[in-house]
């Protein structure tokens, strides 16, 4: 079976790469003898294949880290993403009618632009959690990344929110930094370090709550145009990944048929059969995939009740969630659970 996620040694998008160089112009270096060195390709004129091991982009991040000298560069790279290049995931954002609708583009930022990051939203009875999860590794080695992503992430909320957006706070799971201290400033909300999570907090209130810049038929047009960009994408793996957004996107599918998904994506199901047979998948084996994932993933979140994860999986009852999540692992949930 063909895989849906990178792994380590697979090349990523590097479509964000002028956001690279205009940080670290803020930032106070060129950083074309970086790219040199590591042998970093930069071609603009073909941008929107370019790719770029996940290694040699954690080396880029280090030596940038170091060179800068004026802020912090992962913040600084984070706040000065823009879709330039992607004009029109700036333009549904920028038409969404509320939050909830314009957090779709998180599935799509993860197709265009970085397959690493998989952000997800999580709402809960005290409010809602933008939660950020490192699809390829259990924990990226530095902070550096989860930095950029939330700067990015708290950049849009307030340019759609405005500036006094009910954000409640930010959650990173790895330990205070030696620039602690920059967070405070530099994100302006409470900031936890050592959490079981990388998440940002908001008020529950605020997801479906009118914004300003609606469109209504803009949105829906900026909406097409990106889905015929990602009709538009290599064939392998793609269709694979669009299946696995909509199970995370509306996981009540998980206990449907293909018939049902189908629909989702609009094909026909003889069609959906034939595609993943040339990416050299099933349906039922990718269904069984993402449940496990996805079951391991509500699991870690210790608020969250086995039936309740049970029913976001398309179970009919705890008892079928308990024997096939035993099957997988050889291990009950619950047991799974407390080994976290």
């Amino acid at each position: 079976m063909e895989r849906a996620v990178p792994l380590d040694d697979d090349p990523i998008p590097f479509i964000t790469l002028p956001n690279w160089v205009k940080a670290a112009g803020r930032c106070g270096f060129n950083i074309e003898p970086v790219f040199e060195e590591l042998g970093i390709t930069t071609d603009l004129l073909n941008l929107e294949t370019a790719t770029i091991e996940r290694p040699k982009l954690e080396r880029a991040m280090e030596r940038c880290v170091a060179l800068a000298q004026h802020g912090h560069f992962p913040f600084v790279l984070g706040d000065t993403f823009d879709f330039d290049y992607l004009p029109d995931l700036e333009t549904f954002l920028s038409t969404s009618p509320n939050l909830r609708a314009a957090l779709r583009v998180f599935d799509w930022v993860r197709e265009l632009v970085n397959p690493m990051l998989d952000l997800r939203l999580r709402e809960h009875s005290d409010g809602a959690s933008i939660v950020l999860h490192f699809s390829v590794v259990e924990d990226p080695p530095t902070p550096w990344f989860s930095e950029t992503t939330f700067a990015t992430v708290v950049k849009f909320g307030r340019r759609l929110l405005g500036e006094q957006a009910p954000m409640l706070g930010l959650r990173f799971r790895h330990r205070a930094p030696e620039h602690a201290a920059a967070y405070q400033d530099f994100f302006r909300l409470p900031v936890q370090f050592s959490a079981a999570e990388y998440a940002l907090d908001v008020d529950r209130a605020v997801l479906d709550a009118p914004l300003p810049g609606a469109y209504e038929a803009l949105h829906a047009q900026a909406r097409q145009r990106i889905e015929r960009r990602l009709r538009a994408l290599p064939k392998q793996q793609r269709l694979v990944a669009v299946i696995e957004r909509s199970f995370a996107r509306h996981p009540a599918l998980l206990g449907l048929g293909i018939q049902a998904m189908a629909d989702e994506i609009g094909l026909h199901p003889r069609t959906l059969q034939r595609r993943l047979a040339e990416e050299n998948t099933h349906f039922a084996d990718l269904q069984t995939q993402v449940r496990q994932r996805l079951a391991r993933r509500y699991l870690e979140d210790p608020n969250t009740h086995i039936d309740q994860v049970s029913e976001w999986l398309g179970f009919s009852d705890r008892r079928s969630f308990t024997r096939a999540f035993s099957r997988w692992t050889g291990m009950t949930p619950s047991a799974y659970r407390r080994q976290r």
